[in-house]
Formats: C-alpha cells, structure tokens, sequence
C-alpha cells in the first residue's frame, strides 16, 4: 500500500519540527522485512529517515521501542538507529485518524560478515555489563512493551527467577492456553514456573541491560562493519537470555558467540537455561503464528520437566 500524501506530508511536518530544518519530500522508498507495520525510506535529495507507520494501536508499540532504542544508545556499548521526532506521532486530522508513525536514522545496513559478528558480540558483552546500581538491582523495566506483537510486562522482581516467572513463562502459557495449548500441557509449564528456581540455586545473574529480541533479523553491519542492533524489547534481566535467543534461530556468525564468549565467558549452566529462556520465545511465536510451534513447545517443556523433577 503506498504512502498516502497526506500522511506523508504530516511525516515531513514532524522531521522539520523535530530537526528544525525544511524538509520537501522527493523520494519515497517502502523497505520489506517487517511482519507488524510497514515501512520506508523518505528522502529530500540530502538527507533520508527510517519511518513506520501503522495503525492507532501501534502508537504504543513505537513509543515502547523508541524508548528501548534510547536507553541502548545511552550506553554507548552498541550503535542502535537513533530516534527521531521525540519516537510517536499520532494522526490528529480527520484524515489521519486511526494513524501513527515512528521517524528514525535511515542505516545503510548489510548482514553480519564474520569481523560484523565479533564485533557485535564484544559489544554485546559491554551492553550487557551495564547493570544498573547495586542499590536497585532488580530485574524487569520502569515500562512494559513488546515482544513482537506481544504486550510484555516488566513488573520489578527483587529475583531473576521470581521475574521469569511472573512476568515472562506465566503469561505465556496462559495465552497459550486460550489459543489451544492442551491443559496437561499447560499444567506442565505452571509446574516449570514453580520450580525453576532449583536452575538458578549456585547462579545470580547481574540485571544486565538487555536487547530482548535478539535474533538474527534484528542485528546487521553498516559497510564500515559497525554493527548494528535494533527493534529491542529491553529489560534488566540475565544476560544468558540474549544469547539464549540469539542461538534459537540461528543466523548469526559463529564468530559472534565466540567474541562474545571470549569478553564474558558463560556460566556452565548455561545449556540448561538456555532452554527455559527459549521456551518464552517458542511459546509467543505459538501465540503469534500458531500450531506450528507447539511440538517444539512439548519437547522443551518436556527436557525442563526431567531437569526439575
């Protein structure tokens, strides 16, 4: 569907308020990849943007990832897009109504060769060593936000394993169940989320800033091979999670787990809660794209189950 002008013009509105400079729209490129909102590259013969449009209801869903993209790009650890017009604009004409768009840095962006990957994973291991101050070391975000197209709650827990718990494994399986995840099943995993803090009796992860989302379609290279991370869903939380993920599709260099294991070595127990982490993942994309994933969802809850009997 193409941009329509009057969007585009608001768009064009926004940049020059938020840049203080005139911007005359000439090029209007839409970028594939996405499955939530659409997206573009619009250009002025100088300077270009990174735009997302989507629906009212996808107003949160931007301000939820500026402010992730904001706090990654505070660290300095790791270059992210930045975030323009302040992250949100709704629609507020009759002919915008029931609009919303979110303006970033347009990247040039390529995949990560095997220099792009090391390089992410050494700055991984930087994002991932800010941890906030030992005074409020608790696990979660001051907001919730999104996982893909999943709400996804951040209450603070004092406790890693109370926070996976509560606010990641539970909500999971009960969305699950109300999109046909068999009860026995079910009640396997409320088992999980009782007893899964016998995985973390000899382990205390650091509250670690966290991507959240981190598979291989959200990190790429610029040609420079500064690497480059986006559309986060950012926690405190343990830092085996991001690699958890990182390894469940795959895709990325072998290079950058090793760079990331040669800056911050994991703990052993790593391969066991590497399986806990995932299943949040494979159950949202159960909740997300259907059936498809529930035998992946069995046998990890399954593998869990034998671990904590």
């Amino acid at each position: 569907m193409p941009l329509s002008p009057a969007l585009a013009e608001a768009i064009a509105t926004t940049i020059e308020a938020t840049t203080g400079q005139p911007f005359h729209l000439k090029t209007t490129q839409p970028v594939g990849g996405g499955c939530i909102h659409e997206a573009w590259k619009l250009g002025d013969g100088q300077r270009r943007f990174f735009v997302k449009t989507g629906t009212a209801a996808a107003a949160a869903m931007f301000d939820a990832e500026a402010d992730g993209l904001k706090a990654l790009q505070a660290t300095d650890a790791v270059r992210v897009p930045k975030v323009g017009a302040g992250g949100t604009a709704a629609a507020g004409s009759a002919a915008l109504m029931g609009t919303a768009f979110l303006i970033l840095e347009y990247l040039e962006l390529r995949g990560l060769d095997h220099a792009g990957g090391a390089a992410l994973g050494e700055a991984l291991a930087r994002l991932h060593r800010e941890s906030g101050e030992a005074a409020d070391a608790t696990y979660g975000w001051p907001r919730d936000n999104f996982i893909g197209g999943t709400p996804q709650s951040n209450q603070s827990q004092r406790t890693w394993a109370g926070f996976f718990s509560a606010e990641r494994l539970r909500p999971q399986l009960a969305l699950a169940s109300a999109n046909g995840m068999e009860r026995t099943l079910r009640d396997q995993g409320e088992t999980i989320a009782e007893r899964l803090s016998a995985l973390f009796l000899d382990y205390r992860p650091l509250p670690s800033l966290l991507h959240g989302d981190l598979w291989s379609g959200n990190a790429a290279q610029l040609e420079d091979g500064t690497p480059v991370i986006f559309d986060p869903a950012v926690y405190r939380g343990d830092r085996e999670a991001d690699i958890a993920m990182a390894e469940l599709f795959g895709g990325f260099p072998e290079s950058f787990y090793a760079a990331y294991r040669a800056a911050w070595p994991l703990d052993p127990g790593y391969e066991t809660r590497k399986t806990l982490y995932n299943l949040y993942h494979v159950l949202n994309h159960f909740n997300l794209f259907g059936p498809s994933y529930l035998g992946q969802a069995r046998r990890m809850i399954a593998q869990l189950s034998a671990e904590l009997r």
